[in-house]
């Protein structure tokens, strides 16, 4: 069958030439953004009973936008003073770019890692005496307390926000050739808010290898993965699909 509407589970993009928008113009598709999942702040008291005193620690790793915005909105409810001596130790450009939101960049100690969390173990390897806190999710992937354990380093997890399945009600009479997933959460949340979700000729588009079991754990038909060594964004893997499949008479 061929393809003619995409649902994307994520926002929309906000950059303008975004490939996505390519993908519209070039395949002459329709393409929705939803959020399936959304980010809920915990209260500055959940914070305090996970035992953390912002002030014990002289380091702080960012892995998100999400832990730079929570960590920040807990010390002024908790009316903590973050000192200027804070390290700040980012994931990625992206992260640090972001951290400029609530510091004058050049006077801060900032150390920028270049994409996953284990290109980062170099940098705090480096000042491994320092008291390291992890503003985080519910929802840790194992890869990071894994990659601090190995470093033995003094750090603590503490979880400042929460990921939460959104409401998708008004989607129950809508129907699209192909469904597209980046995490387990939103497979979760398209079986919380659908509980009778059934496939049938619905293309199910995944990315990455715990998304990949998440789907596969459900039931789910995958008919297109990404990233593979010849489509290594999804919209790649999604041209590819939707070439092969539109171009059939």
């Amino acid at each position: 069958m061929k393809v003619k509407t995409i649902l994307v589970s994520q926002p929309e993009p906000i950059i303008e030439n975004s490939p996505y928008f390519d993908l519209v113009e070039k395949q002459k598709v329709k393409i929705d953004f939803r959020s399936f999942i959304h980010v809920e702040g915990v209260s500055s008291k959940d914070v305090r009973a996970q035992k953390v005193d912002l002030s014990q620690y002289s380091a702080i790793i960012l892995t998100s936008r999400n832990s730079v915005d929570h960590y920040f909105r807990i010390a002024e409810e908790l009316r903590f003073k973050v000192p200027d001596t804070l390290k700040y130790f980012c994931q990625s450009e992206a992260v640090a770019y972001y951290l400029q939101k609530y510091v004058v960049y050049r006077k801060r100690k900032i150390y920028v890692g270049k994409r996953t969390f284990t290109e980062l173990s170099p940098l705090i390897k480096k000042y491994k005496n320092e008291s390291f806190l992890l503003p985080s999710s519910d929802q840790l992937k194992s890869e990071v307390p894994n990659v601090l354990n190995e470093l033995g380093v003094n750090w603590k997890q503490a979880t400042f926000y929460k990921t939460v399945v959104s409401d998708l009600s008004d989607l129950s009479d809508v129907s699209y050739d192909i469904l597209v997933f980046f995490s387990p959460s939103g497979i979760k949340s398209l079986f919380e808010n659908f509980p009778n979700f059934e496939q049938k000729n619905t293309r199910i588009a995944v990315f990455g290898n715990t998304t990949i079991q998440a789907a596969t754990d459900q039931g789910l038909r995958i008919d297109i993965k990404a990233p593979t060594p010849e489509t290594p964004s999804m919209t790649m893997a999604l041209e590819l699909y939707i070439k092969s499949v539109n171009s059939k008479k």
